[in-house]
């Protein structure tokens, strides 16, 4: 069993909603996150990658649950993490009821940005549900 998902993100219109107070994605973000998007610069492309990812992750996993009612709001954003290794590759993190749903699955993500547009694309695959 297999979902795909892919998100693209405007980022000029993104970094708009992430500056103004109280803003849903204020507390979207991990401590981790923030860190490495500082590390790269601060820059709202970095921000707004990973909310691609996010959104593509809930796409694909709404793909291996087609047919039946999501089974998380928007809380599950906050379970997901991108996270990116020594050399840049990002690669999700999980936690919470993210986790305990899609524990069994594989999730591999794939990050870009480009001018004004940041896009992700997230394979799941399960052996079985």
């Amino acid at each position: 069993m297999q979902g795909v998902g892919v998100d693209l993100v405007h980022v000029p219109s993104f970094a708009e909603q992430l500056a103004q107070p109280g803003s849903r994605f204020a507390d979207v973000f991990t401590p981790g996150e923030r860190r490495d998007v500082a590390a790269r610069g601060g820059h709202a492309r970095h921000f707004a990658a990973r909310w691609a990812a996010r959104e593509a992750l809930v796409k694909a996993w709404s793909q291996l649950v087609y047919g039946e009612p999501p089974l998380l709001g928007d809380e599950a954003l906050r379970q997901i993490e991108v996270a990116c290794d020594a050399w840049g590759r990002p690669r999700l993190l999980l936690g919470g009821d993210v986790a305990a749903y899609l524990g069994e699955c594989r999730a591999d993500l794939s990050l870009s940005h480009d001018g004004e547009y940041a896009v992700a694309y997230v394979v799941l695959s399960a052996a079985s549900r």
